[in-house]
């Protein structure tokens, strides 16, 4: 297992300096100095900038200091927005309060999806499925904008308009597990609303598809009852594609949760990356860019793995 990975790991290093290269050359096809400083700037102050940044130096030496900076997780470089703060600092601030909306958003959406899912298969065909699938494609068919406007509007305004008080804030984030409910728990909602329309879906297909199996006709034929047919036989032979759609999500996720954070105003790594395109952050943008890499990449490696500890057929050789 462990020579796998390290194996899988060397694999993924030259196609992660192939994106880093790129992705560098990209940032810079316009000058990222000059669309910071203004076209009222002056040579001077250009050139001042541009020592001070380290992007008077050779691309390829450049390339290599970064290079050289992610290997040691060294982002010391000042956020050209936020001076003072380091890339590094603001990468830190960043990452527990995506995980906060992200990590259970996607627990969530997961468990209560293959659970329809299951159920959708179980009866299909039967008003049961319709119903379950009529609500996904609904589901489906609405804006994440407007699960946020009218989450906000009934989860927070309303119930304090009329009550006096309510579970949730309409925005704001405070760090801590006892303020989590307050200021992530509505999001994660929203989140969960907005993913479970294809999720349920897919993993009704993926369901339906196993219940055609020779084994599940096997097990029903040895007199299995309809709870372990679904949990012990359909439910670990389908871990394949579960798998691989959860690991898919999860950089997206991560990534992806932009208007959950600019909404709700919290300052996750999506609201994070956004501010510093809009402000011409450079070194913010390439940090965060390089690390959203990195996680693709990663996710990618741990969802091979996975494939082998919850499938047995698949080998690590």
């Amino acid at each position: 297992m462990w020579f796998y990975i390290l194996r899988r790991l060397l694999y993924n290093v030259p196609v992660y300096l192939g994106i880093i290269f790129f992705m560098m050359l990209a940032l810079r096809v316009n000058d990222p100095i000059w669309a910071f400083l203004g076209k009222n700037a002056s040579r001077e102050q250009y050139e001042a900038f541009a020592a001070k940044a380290g992007l008077d130096r050779p691309f390829l030496s450049q390339y290599a200091r970064f290079l050289a900076d992610l290997a040691t997780l060294n982002f010391s470089a000042e956020s050209w927005d936020q001076p003072g703060k380091s890339a590094r600092d603001l990468l830190l601030a960043a990452i527990v309060p995506s995980l906060a909306i992200t990590i259970p958003a996607l627990i969530l959406t997961s468990l209560v999806s293959i659970a329809i899912g299951l159920a959708a298969a179980h009866f299909r065909g039967r008003w049961v499925d319709r119903a379950l699938m009529i609500a996904a494609v609904l589901g489906m068919s609405i804006s994440v904008l407007v699960y946020i406007v009218l989450g906000q509007y009934f989860g927070a305004f309303w119930l304090k308009k009329h009550f006096g008080w309510s579970p949730f804030e309409i925005a704001g984030y405070e760090p801590g597990l006892s303020s989590w409910s307050t200021y992530c728990l509505l999001p994660v909602l929203i989140s969960v609303a907005v993913a479970m329309g294809y999720d349920t879906r897919f993993y009704r297909a993926v369901m339906v598809e196993e219940c055609g199996r020779d084994y599940i006709t096997t097990a029903r034929a040895k007199g299995a009852g309809a709870g372990k047919v679904l949990f012990v036989h359909m439910l670990k032979n389908a871990m394949i594609p579960i798998i691989t759609n959860i690991m898919i999500t999860l950089p997206f996720l991560i990534g992806g949760e932009i208007l959950m954070e600019v909404y709700f105003n919290i300052p996750g790594m999506g609201r994070r990356l956004l501010t510093a395109i809009v402000a011409k952050d450079f070194p913010v943008v390439q940090v965060f860019t390089a690390m959203f890499a990195a996680l693709f990449i990663l996710t990618n490696i741990l969802t091979d793995i996975l494939y082998a500890i919850f499938d047995p057929r698949v080998r690590l050789s």
